[in-house]
């Protein structure tokens, strides 16, 4: 009489168990099944973490825009004070709000991966090294009696080593910084990683933007700003020992606030709407 199923994994575990432990076949055999075991663990564990580390990204996300808005405030819940922040997508090019996609949810840097909603930058437009610029972009915006008081602007460009991905925010008609923050890079830790360091930080509120011509004169210098130097309001002091972070910076910001970034938009607010 043939045996039973039931005693069959019983019987194999037992002859596993009787092979000698040097055994090749044995050490094979549970080297397979211990595999096995840890590839459906964390691919399980990947799968069931996987809406909690998007979730914990995108709350980071608003972290950073409301503290670079000026509306952190401890202890108070993130999602509650970012209800006071209105998301809207900008049509880069023509500088107007747009409906084309849900500003909520449209990501930029996948955007830029897509032929379809991205174009190639030539060479001499490519100031920040980013080669593919997204047709739209989202903007954050904060009001006050009425009226934007704040405009947070996603800005990113190439440094050392890395694309620096953060969050710039200006005042309400776009001629003076509110503040800077960055929230992904792989610069060289305290060297270009000082780009995070809040006492550099803290250097970029109060200067302006444009020049009396309408030109991008924001920019980050070598060494520190001279006060007698007539671009002193539109300039913040380089970092030490990472002049092409520094420089990378400098180059991002003065992309963004350019024609081939924000500036058609922050046109369109200066003259009224967009």
């Amino acid at each position: 009489m043939p045996e039973s199923t039931d005693e069959q994994p019983a019987g194999l575990l037992a002859r596993l168990a009787a092979m000698p432990n040097d055994s090749v076949g044995k050490m094979l055999l549970v080297t397979i099944v211990l595999s096995l075991v840890c590839s459906v663990l964390v691919s399980s564990a990947a799968v069931l973490l996987k809406p909690m580390q998007i979730r914990n990204v995108e709350l980071a996300r608003k972290e950073r825009i409301l503290e670079v808005a000026g509306l952190m405030e401890p202890g108070s819940s993130i999602e509650e004070m970012f209800q006071g922040v209105q998301v809207r997508l900008v049509e880069l090019d023509s500088g107007r709000f747009s409906d084309a996609f849900d500003a909520a949810t449209f990501n930029q840097q996948i955007a830029a991966r897509n032929p379809a909603t991205s174009r190639e930058l030539p060479p001499w437009e490519d100031i920040a090294g980013i080669r593919r610029r997204a047709d739209f972009a989202p903007v954050f915006l904060v009001e006050a009696d009425g009226r934007i008081d704040t405009i947070v602007l996603p800005v990113h460009g190439y440094g050392l080593w890395s694309t620096m991905f953060g969050f710039l925010a200006l005042s309400g008609d776009g001629s003076e910084v509110r503040g800077l923050t960055f929230y992904q890079h792989a610069e060289t830790p305290g060297l270009g990683g000082e780009i995070e360091n809040p006492r550099w930080l803290n250097r970029w509120p109060g200067r302006r933007v444009f020049g009396p011509d309408g030109e991008v004169r924001l920019q980050v210098v070598r060494g520190s700003v001279d006060p007698a130097s007539e671009w002193a309001e539109w300039s913040v002091d380089g970092l030490s020992g990472a002049t092409l972070t520094a420089d990378g910076v400098s180059n991002m910001v003065q992309f963004w606030l350019g024609d081939q970034g924000f500036g058609p938009f922050l046109a369109n607010l200066k003259e009224g709407g967009a």
